[in-house]
């Protein structure tokens, strides 16, 4: 199995609590990769799997996830641990935006969002 990335994910109040930390990890050297309104990513440019998001929901799921991990085979990534047993908090499904996702909770009752970009 192959790990492509691993993002912090920090839920905010607001738009503008979104673009206070924009600037704030400005300062550290990150640059703004991706804005939908309701999630922002930022990445650095010298490192561009060095990133952490900043959402204020997440429209395609009911909750915010703390960690995104993008996989090479999210769909064999999704059937281990279905086997397994773990909590899966939001089922396996394409959105709009390009990716593939599903959410699964950690044994620390964490949401890690599990995701591939699809071709």
């Amino acid at each position: 199995m192959t790990i492509r990335r691993n993002v912090p994910n920090i839920q905010v109040e607001s738009e503008e609590a979104m673009r206070t930390s924009r600037d704030f990890y400005g300062l550290l050297g990150f640059e703004e990769v991706m804005h939908l309104g309701w999630v922002t990513t930022l990445a650095s440019p010298s490192n561009p799997t060095a990133q952490i998001s900043f959402l204020t929901e997440d429209r395609g799921a009911p909750v915010v996830p703390d960690l995104s991990v993008e996989v090479e085979d999210v769909d064999a990534v999704y059937a281990q641990v279905v086997a397994s047993g773990a909590e899966v908090v939001r089922e396996l499904r394409d959105e709009e935006w390009g990716v593939r996702r599903f959410f699964v909770r950690d044994p620390n009752g964490r949401v890690v969002n599990v995701l591939g970009h699809r071709a």
